[in-house]
């Protein structure tokens, strides 16, 4: 009898969303692009066929099997071949631990059983619908029965939304006899964020009134949790953020870009030098200079003076939004709870054009650290990197120790510097990167290829720079939804900045000892004493290892799925919409829920929650620009009321107007 366990688990993330996937399948197990281009059966067994989404996965690129008792690796004459533990392989015997690359999929294998008895999706911490502040302590609402429609909340004066909302169309007439407040303009915007702020920019720029225009959400800043996040996430405000010199959210036209303007002021303070070097910069990144990134807080001060230019404060309404449905006269109603003269209360908009940019839902949180969260109600010393957590630092300059950080991105990246920082007021600081297996190599697409050095990918942005506005954004509208899935796998994946103070200061560690890199599946972790202690198993180790640490930040990431959201899944469900490949709303290429239009309206989206359509990069700065005009240029061609199409006269106009600091 073969000893050999006829079931493996396969581990790896989704490389344009970060998702974590983890089949437990049974031999044999076939992988490749093509579902029907691999075998149904093999040698009388039926064959697992696992898909994956890259133009460099071959139709049937590698088989896992049994032979004489040994789980083997056969590749199929793959064009770009398989990779096991790094090294090139057409037929390999593999261990409880080996990582299996093809194309852009890292793949992890556990023989026998089960790696991790923790869910295999990721935990999330949700942020407060009030605050818009991380609430690792918030369960999800459960339904109330007294309240059918999903993401609604029970209030003093009686079910909101009201059971109205539970048709298809409303009418109007019946939200008027409900004696609440009712809003009616032609434009809204669902957020509040810079994706509202954008999308309403350019309505202005485009010749819409301040009174026919309502953004609603939680912070009277555009900018607030995005800056937050970002001071959180340990990018104070003198430090660079991950864009791009003219991806700026304050003036459409990207002229003076950032890196123009950081010159401008430079000279004018007599630092010519400085002054020079950001202008050689954009010039010569990245092959000859390092990528020019702005200072959060210059974008943070420009996006004050277009607020002000614009009339944000006239078109800004705090609200918390419960709902969105069609109306009987070819608008839409949105459902929202506002708080006027101190008192809680609920109201109604109504609006002809409609723009939902909530921005991320939710944050990723591992597993294994909510599981031992919630078992010891240790909120300290276990973190995510986008909770408020300078005490850690704190502590460690103050008393030294160990922290442990999980994930590997641009978040990872910064969290390391910070690191390396107070490491230099208190030397007895060690760091501890866990990662679940080695990076040998980095994603290719075409001829290009990524740098990767200690693991870590590197690229300037979080997609290609092509994505934005070159070669691989036409390529991607053109595409359908199958070839969109595989493009947007083979230009994704988890990347670091690629910055040579980053990189220095992991040499350094590895070379003094005080930084080191650690691969495996966390099986649990637990408190110990005064030390955390993870749990971890690895092809090197046949048994557990254990790793002791007094701090540990989780950086992997923010978290898109709509079902996250309890308004987009309450959208979603009620008018049953599509969702496309990733699970993130299914748009056109100018950005609209062509599902949910009416007679006389029509509904856009962007950022993150619109993955998986025409653009790769939505939420950034750019894509959100881009996805703006887009569904701008769409609302103008609808004879929409009060808008006018930009040309390169009006435009040119305006530009004198941004310039001179004018209103639209």
């Amino acid at each position: 009898m073969n000893s050999v366990p006829l079931q493996i688990q396969l581990s790896w993330e989704d490389p344009a969303t970060g998702d974590r996937r983890e089949p437990l399948l049974n031999l044999p197990i076939a992988l490749g692009r093509d579902f029907n281009g691999m075998p149904q059966e093999f040698q009388g067994n039926r064959v697992a066929r696992i898909v994956l989404n890259s133009l460099e996965v071959s139709r049937f690129h590698t088989l896992i099997d049994t032979d004489s008792g040994n789980v083997v690796v056969i590749d199929q004459n793959s064009r770009n071949g398989t990779f096991i533990n790094g090294s090139r392989q057409t037929r390999s015997i593999i261990a409880n631990g080996d990582t299996l690359q093809i194309g852009p999929y890292t793949i992890t294998i556990g023989l026998g059983v089960r790696i991790q008895s923790t869910p295999s999706i990721n935990s999330q911490i949700s942020f407060n619908q009030n605050t818009g502040l991380p609430e690792p302590n918030q369960t999800p609402p459960q339904p109330q029965p007294a309240t059918p429609v999903a993401g609604v909340i029970p209030s003093n004066q009686g079910t909101f939304p009201p059971p109205i909302f539970q048709q298809q169309q409303v009418a109007v007439q019946d939200i008027h006899a409900t004696g609440l407040a009712v809003e009616e303009v032609d434009y809204a915007t669902i957020g509040g964020g810079l994706g509202s702020f954008i999308w309403t920019d350019f309505l202005r720029i485009s010749g819409v009134k301040c009174d026919r225009i309502a953004a609603l959400g939680i912070d009277e800043k555009p900018y607030s949790r995005y800056k937050q996040l970002c001071l959180n996430s340990q990018i104070p405000l003198h430090e660079r953020l991950r864009s791009n010199s003219d991806s700026c959210p304050d003036n459409i036209w990207g002229w003076p870009s950032y890196a123009l303007r950081e010159a401008w002021h430079n000279l004018f303070r007599g630092h010519l030098g400085a002054s020079l070097g950001y202008l050689w910069q954009v010039f010569a990144e990245p092959t000859f200079a390092q990528t020019y990134t702005p200072r959060a807080e210059n974008v943070f001060n420009s996006l004050d003076r277009e607020m002000a230019r614009i009339s944000w404060s006239k078109i800004f309404r705090y609200g918390s939004v419960r709902a969105i449905r069609a109306t009987d006269d070819g608008r839409y109603a949105i459902a929202y709870s506002r708080t006027t003269t101190g008192k809680r209360d609920h109201a109604f908009l109504l609006a002809r054009y409609l723009h939902i940019a909530t921005g991320y839902p939710a944050i990723k949180f591992l597993p294994d650290l909510q599981g031992y969260r919630e078992k010891t109600n240790d909120f300290e010393s276990v973190v995510n990197a986008y909770e408020p957590h300078d005490r850690i630092y704190q502590k460690l300059e103050r008393n030294g120790g160990t922290v442990m950080i999980r994930g590997r991105g641009i978040v990872a990246s910064r969290v390391v510097q910070r690191v390396y920082q107070a490491r230099l007021r208190n030397p007895q600081i060690r760091l501890i990167h866990l990662m679940r297996s080695p990076k040998p190599q980095g994603n290719k697409f075409g001829k290009a290829q990524r740098i990767v050095e200690n693991h870590y990918e590197f690229q300037p942005f979080n997609w290609p720079k092509a994505c934005w506005g070159g070669e691989l954004r036409e390529m991607l509208e053109k595409a359908n939804p199958e070839e969109r899935k595989h493009l947007l796998s083979d230009w994704g994946g988890t990347t670091t900045a690629d910055r040579k103070d980053w990189r220095h200061i992991v040499d350094e560690g590895i070379r003094l000892g005080w930084y080191s890199v650690e691969f495996g599946d966390v099986e649990r972790v637990d408190k110990e004493g005064n030390c955390i202690v993870t749990y971890i198993k690895n092809k090197e180790f046949k048994g557990q290892m254990r790793l002791e640490a007094d701090f540990i930040i989780d950086a992997t990431g923010l978290d898109a799925n709509v079902t996250a959201s309890p308004l987009l899944d309450d959208l979603v469900n009620h008018y049953k919409l599509p969702l496309n490949f990733l699970g993130r709303l299914t748009v056109s290429n100018d950005f609209e829920l062509v599902e949910m239009r009416q007679s006389r309206g029509r509904i856009y989206a962007a950022g993150a929650i619109t993955l998986g359509g025409s653009q790769a990069a939505v939420d950034s700065f750019l894509g959100l620009q881009y996805s703006a005009l887009c569904s701008v240029d769409g609302i103008a061609e609808t004879k929409a009321p009060g808008i006018k199409r930009l040309n390169f006269i009006n435009s040119f106009i305006q530009w004198l107007k941004w310039v001179a600091n004018q209103s639209p």
